[in-house]
């Protein structure tokens, strides 16, 4: 089995690991309503997905 002949710097371990950092949801504005939404999901607030009605939301 292979061994590491060296052992990693805390760089080195820093930089391979820094693509798992956390990074917050980018949101687009619904062409509907304007409100803003994740994406490839349907607006909560007035249920249109691209264009067209998929979800039926009541309004209070």
């Amino acid at each position: 089995m292979a061994v590491p002949k060296r052992r990693t710097s805390k760089m080195k371990k820093r930089l391979r690991r820094s693509g798992q950092r956390w990074r917050a949801a980018k949101l687009n504005v619904c062409s509907e309503c304007g409100s803003a939404t994740k994406s490839h999901t349907a607006c909560p607030s007035c249920g249109y997905y691209k264009g067209r009605q998929v979800l039926t939301v009541d309004e209070f």
